[in-house]
């Protein structure tokens, strides 16, 4: 019966001030939404760095005809420079930290080029000034400088290249974005415990009477509290459902059904599991600072 008076009270609050529970949901709605976002891009940021780790090789090209760098002033690499190199690869110094290597000769990189920008191009470019590559893939591909430092200014090599040096700035641009998320999410919330307070001070003026009724039957602080607590918590509840709906909406059709077949050179997205996973997280925020932003005003009004 208790819990029922207490209920009652609460959503006759929610009813006497639908205007201010409306603007608490949507600000906790808009909020809750940039923190969902924030953490499901930094989840496809470490995905994709995860997966570009394990693939992602350290491409070592030997000189062309039209190669500029110091070590290659006699031209084209030889065949004694080019196994100068895979010796030093299947050295004790490096083969540690080596899971496979390949070598590409300059034809066969000739014809790969010409299959991506089409055979038109076979008159403007020739065999001789493409690179022949060893490409390594590392154990750890941390490790990637040191391969780097093994080859700088050897004779025969034009240049060494990590493939994740490729990504960095997409890496980059997704981390701008979330840290951008997470500063409109921060500014959000702090609106929506502002207004939940507020909220909550003009619900309690509403029903001041009330109150100084409960006061004179000794009802405690805490009965007296309570509902108004529960009207900053229901508001919250909503707001973080609607955030979440859209989080997982914004996965399934967003992500799977968008962009998983319109950008091939990533192929690993986060999903509906870690979408399931922001959840609970989204929904405990909103009630955790609900509740506390609630308790505060309540008790503030009432010592007041």
């Amino acid at each position: 019966m208790r819990f029922g008076l207490i209920l009652g009270e609460a959503l006759t609050g929610l009813r006497r001030n639908a205007s201010m529970v409306i603007s608490v949901v949507l600000v906790t709605f808009v909020s809750l939404t940039f923190v969902g976002a924030a953490i499901l891009m930094q989840a496809q940021i470490g995905t994709m760095r995860a997966y570009w780790q394990d693939r992602a090789q350290v491409a070592i090209y030997m000189c062309s005809s039209v190669s500029t760098s110091p070590g290659c002033i006699g031209g084209t690499a030889t065949e004694d420079q080019i196994k100068a190199v895979q010796a030093e690869l299947d050295g004790s110094t490096l083969k540690p930290l080596i899971s496979q290597s390949s070598f590409q000769t300059a034809d066969q990189a000739y014809q790969e080029t010409l299959k991506l920008v089409g055979k038109d191009y076979a008159g403007v470019l020739t065999a001789d000034q493409v690179n022949a590559v060893f490409k390594v893939n590392l154990k750890d591909q941390t490790q990637s400088a040191v391969i780097a430092e093994a080859f700088s200014g050897v004779k025969g090599v034009d240049e060494v290249k990590d493939q994740l040096e490729y990504l960095d700035p997409l890496f980059n641009a997704l981390t701008v974005a979330t840290y951008i998320a997470v500063g409109i999410a921060v500014l959000m919330l702090i609106a929506a415990v502002l207004l939940i307070g507020t909220t909550i001070r003009l619900s309690a003026y509403a029903r001041r009477r009330e109150i100084g009724i409960m006061r004179l039957v000794g009802a405690s602080n805490r009965f007296i509290q309570t509902p108004f607590v529960l009207e900053g918590v229901f508001a919250a509840v909503i707001g973080s459902v609607l955030a979440s709906a859209v989080v997982l909406l914004g996965v399934h059709f967003g992500v799977q059904d968008y962009l998983t077949k319109r950008v091939s050179f990533i192929t690993t997205w986060v999903g509906l599991n870690e979408a399931m996973l922001v959840v609970p997280v989204l929904i405990g925020i909103g009630v955790i600072l609900a509740a506390l932003s609630a308790g505060f005003a309540i008790r503030r009004w009432l010592r007041a």
